[in-house]
């Protein structure tokens, strides 16, 4: 197994330490994401949540897929465009979550690395849609871009069915902060003008 590139690295380490932190102090009230009308909402928490985890196989999960996507893609890119790959992954799915809960009127926060996570996911089958990859759940072989159109279309199927207690449209909306800065990065629509470096 390859060493973990630094980003990766620092940030499991840091989603493990704070998540040690939550079970010492009541943290989530001023880092989790609140719904804008709940009175609890900071600007900060947009980022901030997604460096919290509900139990510790919230962690594990969210670490493994850290660990699987994010480290090949930190190596590809470097830390910098990594860095803001995630950034957009994880506030983007920050603001769906928010419009989720204001059209929804639900009242609870959010949290974890799931939106990046997704992100990374979307990104991966993207750079590598042809790579063989075995998931966890169903342990069965299959090609990087099957992946990510199972989980997304399970993630939209899930989140239509109404409340689960798992924030399926932060998920979605980490997917879309990844495809934004890809076209982004490649000079592709919404964003148009001359391609840029992959």
């Amino acid at each position: 197994m390859p060493p973990l590139p630094p980003v990766t690295k620092a940030l499991m380490l840091i989603c493990t330490a704070v998540f040690v932190l939550q079970s010492l102090l009541s943290v989530d009230v001023l880092f989790a994401l609140w719904p804008l009308g709940s009175g609890r909402f900071w600007p900060w928490q947009v980022l901030s949540y997604g460096f919290l985890h509900g139990d510790v196989m919230h962690l594990f999960f969210n670490m493994l897929g850290l660990w699987m996507f994010g480290s090949e893609l930190e190596r590809l890119w470097g830390q910098k465009r990594y860095l803001q790959l995630l950034a957009a992954s994880v506030i983007a799915a920050a603001v769906v979550q928010l419009l989720f809960n204001l059209v929804s009127g639900s009242g609870a926060p959010t949290v974890g690395a799931s939106g990046g996570l997704y992100g990374l996911l979307l990104s991966f089958g993207m750079l590598f849609p042809n790579r063989i990859i075995m998931p966890l759940f169903p342990p069965i072989p299959m090609k990087a871009r099957t992946f990510v159109m199972v989980f997304g279309g399970l993630e939209l199927l899930f989140g239509l069915q109404g409340a689960s207690g798992v924030a399926h449209f932060a998920h979605l909306g980490g997917m879309l902060g990844a495809w934004l800065m890809l076209s982004f990065w490649r000079g592709r629509l919404p964003f148009g003008g001359p391609g840029r470096r992959r």
